[in-house]
């Protein structure tokens, strides 16, 4: 099951969070939770009462969304939850010109963008530039 919604128990962010390795979020447990509040959309994937995945999206809507975060639990992936995640905000968002996501580089992570319609700059005619 799917929920809309930016209100999720801390609990369960920190679990799915903690999961992905994803510790640089979790030090500060309530700017995460700011964070996920702030955004333009939060979508969710649930079974049961057990939070399984996690898609946010940051930006105006309407010229550019940039994906925040698009994360499965490890138990739960290739099941296609990360490419409905995918489906749905791409349809929602699909007047928006610009849509952008940064992550970490690796085959896997090449693989299942590039099988959702992304292409990696640096096999176009852009560049990215990030500043930490």
């Amino acid at each position: 099951m799917y929920k809309y919604d930016k209100i999720i128990d801390k609990e369960k962010i920190l679990n799915l969070y903690n999961d992905a390795g994803w510790t640089n979020y979790t030090k500060d447990e309530e700017r995460l939770i700011k964070a996920i509040e702030n955004s333009l959309m939060v979508i969710s994937a649930w079974e049961e009462d057990n939070l399984v995945g996690l898609i946010r999206i940051i930006g105006d809507g309407e010229t550019i969304i940039y994906i925040q975060d698009i994360l499965v639990l490890e138990s739960y992936k290739r099941k296609g939850i990360g490419s409905n995640f995918l489906r749905n905000i791409l349809d929602k968002y699909n007047h928006v010109r610009q849509k952008v996501l940064l992550t970490d580089d690796s085959e896997e992570t090449r693989g299942f963008y590039e099988a959702n319609g992304f292409f990696s700059c640096d096999k176009g005619e852009l560049v990215a530039f990030v500043k930490f």
